[in-house]
């Protein structure tokens, strides 16, 4: 059990998140940058077998080699106790074939936001001469956003390798392998192209073009048929679209893109206003072509989404003859022979003979003028003269020429013929060359806005060179602000030297010192130097109503324009609530005239009242208590007095109460 375990002491296992044929992936967390990772692990049964380490390792190399914002990063390769190990990028979210299963029907403009996305991917594994060979919805993730990233290279390998392995199987997925793997051949970049283009079927019609019982039944499919239409099963896919997969997938591999830069052109431009009358694309029939299709022993269907081995059979062809056997009976009748019967015996000798030479006149005889048979000669990377000259020389036409973008064979250099190298032709046929116009030029994309830290290795291996220049700019630190060519103008990436401007924001000083500052002066200020104020109020015993106490960043701090700065305001000292004082006071009764009813006046002097006027008169006939409240503002005092019979004559002497 691996949940819990740490490997190299630096990632920790934490839950399984899938399983392949030679492989497992678990959720892991590198505990040395707190983030979260994938880590593909060998299986133990395969450790030891080379061919299946091999392939491990080879995926190990493929994605360390490729950086591209489509392909899952690789951050670590490792092993501990013989346990092999790819520590790559996690990636929140499902499969494409999940996706397509839960939004299908998917609308066309996404379908081709995805299919740019993929085709960018494989176009920058093969810039770097990889070729996937597995290509498949399976293998391929996708996030809440619409993000693409292509993974699992466990069988990529160089475009100039062969696919089949030391014990004669090929690799790949059935439902998504070209007719080249089927047969046993070479897996090179347009082996991805035809797989490109199923994975495009199934993202416009929700099911694969070919289905079976078996592998084999499936692979023969693939052999035999060309892939049908996607509209068959969605009549709203417009032609444009619908002839990318149809070309990406025709079985003869001369007739699909040139490259996954052309397909991916196609892609961003299957919408446009021009392309709207497109007419279906038709793959050139070649009827005097003889299809040789291997002979596979049954296998099988397995789950679609496995990576299968299909065997391939190496044997003599066999060859079933039949004799049709005509024996003549004897005619054991004896009969005269007379003039009548060598008569007609002549007659018919005479018929036979005439018979035959006629045959012979018709057959043999013009054979005998009919023209050679010549085989196409390799003119490949030739200049188009030499080529023409060759031609000439084995008694062969040429037409006038034509070109075609190709990433490799130098302009002006012959990429093929039509029909093709090595075909066999009659003399005096007419051959058509096809001249390189250099390599395939895209629209350049627009740059700026980006982090140039974020995309600066990616700009390094698709550009020929990247040349940074820093200038002050409203942008944020790092962000490009600018570009050389510009976002639109056709270019070859791989040639192109590519100019980039960054901003490093403005240059920075010292904030002055703005306590005791009006907020007008404040903003004055940040009006001459390009800042941000915040400002917040403060009460304060200290610093008077409407002046500054105090500042982030503190006085002589460095900013730059736009920077924001706070600001506290004061808005005065604290507001004190006033104090409420009960006073309850017993009246003595001291008529001025006896048993008469005596008239009691109460002064005050406190924050309510200004003692000028009584503020409570009663008449009592005996000692009364009396209660009233004072109220008494801070830092005050209050009085009170108690006078009788309208006399001024205090009884109860003059009170103060402090705060």
């Amino acid at each position: 059990m691996m949940i819990g375990k740490r490997l190299n002491d630096r990632y920790k296992i934490l839950k399984l998140i899938g399983s392949g044929g030679m492989s497992i992936v678990y959720l892991a967390h590198d505990m040395i940058l707190d983030r979260d990772v994938a880590v593909k692990m060998l299986r133990l049964d395969y450790s030891d077998d080379p061919d299946f380490l091999r392939r491990f390792q080879r995926e190990a190399y493929s994605v360390t080699t490729l950086s591209h914002p489509n392909i899952v990063s690789s951050y670590d390769v490792g092993e501990e106790n013989g346990l092999h190990y790819i520590v790559m990028e996690y990636v929140k979210g499902e499969t494409l074939k999940e996706y397509i299963q839960r939004n299908y029907p998917i609308d066309i403009e996404t379908v081709l936001k995805i299919m740019e996305q993929l085709t960018s991917a494989i176009a920058h594994a093969h810039h770097f001469q990889i070729v996937h060979r597995d290509i498949k919805p399976q293998n391929i993730l996708i996030n809440s956003d619409g993000k693409v990233k292509v993974t699992d290279f466990g069988i990529a390998t160089a475009s100039t390798s062969v696919t089949i392995t030391q014990t004669n199987t090929v690799l790949g997925s059935v439902h998504y392998i070209s007719p080249e793997q089927a047969r046993g051949g070479i897996a090179n970049k347009k082996t991805d192209i035809y797989s490109l283009g199923i994975v495009m079927f199934e993202l416009l019609t929700g099911r694969v073009p070919f289905s079976g019982e078996s592998v084999v039944s499936i692979a023969l499919k693939h052999l035999q048929s060309e892939v049908p239409p996607p509209s068959r099963w969605n009549d709203t896919i417009p032609q444009s679209v619908e002839n990318i997969v149809l070309k990406a997938t025709a079985k003869d591999p001369f007739y699909r893109y040139e490259s996954v830069d052309e397909m991916k052109l196609d892609v961003q431009t299957a919408l446009d206003q021009d392309r709207k009358n497109e007419k279906k694309y038709v793959i050139p029939s070649n009827n005097e072509e003889t299809k040789i299709i291997p002979i596979i022993k049954d296998v099988p269907n397995t789950n679609d989404e496995d990576t299968v081995i299909i065997p391939v059979q190496k044997g003599k062809d066999n060859v079933v003859s039949s004799n049709n056997k005509i024996q003549d009976k004897k005619n054991k009748k004896k009969t005269k022979n007379n003039k009548k019967n060598r008569f007609a015996k002549f007659i018919i000798g005479i018929f036979i003979v005439l018979t035959i030479g006629g045959l012979l006149a018709i057959t043999v005889i013009p054979a005998l003028f009919l023209p050679n048979d010549i085989e196409i000669p390799d003119v490949r990377n030739m200049t188009y003269e030499n080529a023409v000259t060759l031609l000439a020389s084995k008694g062969l036409k040429v037409n006038d020429p034509k070109e075609i973008s190709d990433n490799e064979i130098e302009k002006g250099k012959v990429v093929k013929t039509s029909p093709g190298i090595g075909e066999t032709v009659k003399e005096k046929s007419s051959i058509t060359i096809y001249k390189s116009s250099g390599k395939q030029s895209g629209e350049m994309e627009d740059l700026t806005g980006y982090q140039y830290d974020s995309i600066k290795d990616r700009l390094k291996s698709d550009y020929k060179s990247v040349t940074t220049h820093y200038v002050e700019n409203d942008a944020s630190e790092g962000e490009i602000v600018d570009q050389s060519p510009k976002a639109g103008d056709a270019v070859v990436q791989s040639d192109e030297d590519l100019e980039v401007w960054i901003s490093k924001g403005h240059s920075s000083f010292g904030i002055r010192d703005l306590t005791g500052w009006t907020k007008g002066d404040v903003n004055s200020y940040k009006k001459e130097n390009n800042l941000k104020v915040i400002f917040q109020d403060q009460q304060s015993d200290t610093v008077d109503n409407g002046l500054v106490i105090s500042q982030t960043p503190s006085a002589g701090s460095q900013v730059k324009e736009g920077d924001s700065i706070i600001v506290v305001l004061s808005s005065g000292a604290p507001i004190q609530k006033p104090k409420e004082v009960l006073i309850k006071v017993q009246v003595p009764y001291m008529p001025s005239v006896p048993d008469a009813p005596e008239t009691i006046q109460v002064y005050i002097t406190d924050a309510k009242n200004t003692g000028d006027k009584p503020a409570i008169t009663r008449t009592i006939t005996e000692t009364t208590p009396i209660s009233f409240t004072l109220t008494i503002l801070p830092g005050q005092t209050a009085s009170y007095k108690i006078l009788g019979d309208g006399q001024v004559k205090e009884i109860v002497p003059k009170q103060n109460e402090p705060y």
